[in-house]
């Protein structure tokens, strides 16, 4: 489970919009640990549509999870996350957008290829950013 907490922020910022946010994750990785997983590298995407890209995706936050962390440390259960990357459009096309959250893992081997995966579309939320700046 990942959504919108707070907006905190939408603003002009050197002639590009910025959003600042913050999100409650729920998320239970036990499942993607196996014997041959060191780690997982754990972000949270936001994804946008603008007159100037179909298709915006920002990383707004990170973490990496240990294979050796306490099963408790794999359950990320956390309200009123701050990002640690601002929403940032290359230009000013942020205003009145739909965003999308969606939580993504890239899984580590001990030995072989990296493997990705991601929160499943249909239990991804939503909220719409405002068209006046705040």
């Amino acid at each position: 489970n990942l959504s919108l907490n707070t907006l905190r922020s939408l603003k002009s910022h050197g002639g590009v919009d910025r959003a600042l946010l913050s999100f409650d994750i729920h998320a239970d990785l036990r499942p993607a640990f196996h014997w041959n997983i060191k780690q997982l590298f754990v972000y949270v995407v936001a994804e946008y549509a603008s007159d100037s890209n179909p298709r915006n995706q920002i990383i707004l936050w990170d973490k990496i999870v240990e294979a050796t962390d306490p099963d408790e440390k794999k359950i990320i259960q956390q309200d009123n996350v701050f990002v640690k990357y601002a929403l940032v459009d290359q230009a000013d096309e942020l205003r009145g957008k739909d965003v999308k959250l969606q939580l993504h893992w890239d899984h580590m081997p001990l030995t072989g290829s990296l493997h990705q995966d991601w929160q499943s579309e249909d239990t991804m939320s939503s909220f719409e950013l405002p068209e006046e700046y705040q």
